[in-house]
């Protein structure tokens, strides 16, 4: 089988940055932090009482009250995200093979709101079950791509990836695969995340994964900084159009870049914590470079997974060091969390488009809120801190990993007819 070649031809997003990719972008690109205090609910009493939340977003300007009622805040931001990059697409479901359009959209947690707010009224009541009738169809974590789908008539492959954090990247690479094995012309991929209210914050800070900075928490999230005390906890959507590639130039889309490689690999190691040397980080790494037929040193840029907790930011500069040698402190690392926070089952979606724009504008975002060196960290590696950092980027790996030891690495470059 001659595999078909795949590239991006849309793009949406709505993050702690700005609720469109534009306004995603120019976050990025001036450093600017998404967190501050929690407004969903009351934190008081929580130990963490910040997170990166998405902002002046009202559902009332994309659904009617009725609608509402069927969807839990995780799928309004993929609904309304996966809009933006079907428009951004050009796609016009009249003049295209609804057969061969799929969906493939991820959520590592899916309704959590829904499920909080169903219990808890039961709890409060007398005892007698009075659900709504929605409570399930709401919760469930595929339902997104089920109303992406009916939204807009695709009825090609459908379906919801679930591997934590690695969830949307996993969701990515399902579409790219599924596109060149010629199953499909075009899929929406991504993912969305809405888990900043009590059992998602409580949770995460029994485990003690998020960081506890309460009285600063705009420099709470600092990749490979010494004083970093875990993740900042976001939410939002990422979407993009993925496309075969003869497809997309019969229809005269714009093209964004190129998918040329992934890499999924298991670290087999622990439930939550990663490989100390971040053996399946590595080797996702190598298998998508491999599978792209480029060389090491054809890599400029990695947008790390780059959590700011204290083991995962070192497994991963260990990965990249081992793996690249020489030429690792030639490739501008970054970690975009720094600024959006960690947008669990939705990072590796918008993660990848912040790859994607850094290869189509030749410009690399910082990590923001680095104060103190860690020794132990590979420090020779460049992490472009404070400031973005204008270079040529013709690939860009963007790696995602998840508790469970799940590990996702996604090649782009630029487009080449």
């Amino acid at each position: 089988m001659k595999l078909r070649r795949v590239v991006v031809t849309g793009l949406g997003a709505l993050t702690p940055l700005g609720n469109t990719v534009s306004e995603y972008w120019d976050g990025l690109v001036n450093g600017v932090s998404g967190a501050d205090r929690i407004t969903r609910f009351d934190a008081s009493k929580f130990k963490t009482q910040f997170a990166c939340e998405v902002k002046n977003f009202d559902p009332l300007k994309f659904f009617d009250r009725k609608e509402l009622r069927k969807y839990d805040p995780y799928a309004q931001y993929g609904i309304v995200s996966s809009d933006e990059a079907i428009a951004d697409a050009g796609i016009v479901p009249e003049k295209l093979d609804l057969d061969r359009i799929g969906v493939i959209w991820a959520s590592g947690i899916g309704g959590l709101v829904t499920f909080q707010d169903e219990v808890s009224d039961f709890a409060r009541g007398d005892g007698t079950p009075r659900f709504n009738p929605f409570f399930i169809p709401k919760m469930i974590a595929d339902i997104t791509a089920g109303h992406i789908s009916i939204k807009h008539g695709f009825r090609g492959p459908n379906f919801a990836t679930v591997s934590a954090c690695a969830s949307s990247a996993n969701a990515i690479v399902d579409a790219f695969n599924y596109i060149r094995w010629g199953k499909a012309e075009m899929f929406v991929c991504g993912g969305s995340e809405a888990a900043v209210n009590a059992p998602g914050v409580g949770g995460f800070n029994a485990m003690h994964a998020i960081s506890t900075r309460n009285d600063d928490p705009k420099t709470a999230s600092r990749p490979f900084d010494k004083d970093r005390d875990g993740f900042v906890i976001g939410e939002g959507a990422g979407a993009l159009i993925l496309e075969e590639l003869e497809h997309a130039i019969a229809r005269g889309a714009k093209i964004y870049c190129e998918v040329v490689g992934s890499g999924l690999t298991a670290d087999a190691y622990h439930m939550t914590g990663p490989h100390p040397d971040g053996d399946g980080a590595r080797r996702a790494m190598k298998a998508a470079i491999e599978e792209s037929g480029l060389s090491l040193t054809d890599i400029d840029h990695i947008n790390t997974h780059g959590t700011s907790t204290p083991l995962g930011d070192i497994a991963e500069t260990k990965a990249i060091t081992t793996l690249f040698g020489d030429h690792a402190p030639k490739i501008n690392i970054n970690s975009t969390k720094s600024m959006t926070g960690h947008l669990l089952g939705a990072a590796g979606a918008i993660e990848a488009i912040a790859t994607i724009l850094a290869v189509q504008n030749d410009l690399i975002p910082p990590t923001i809120n680095h104060s103190t060196d860690d020794p132990e960290i590979n420090n020779n590696l460049n992490f472009t801190f404070d400031k973005a950092v204008k270079r040529t980027v013709n690939a860009a790996i963007s790696n995602t990993f998840g508790f469970g030891g799940h590990n996702a690495s996604i090649l782009i470059r630029k487009f080449v007819k």
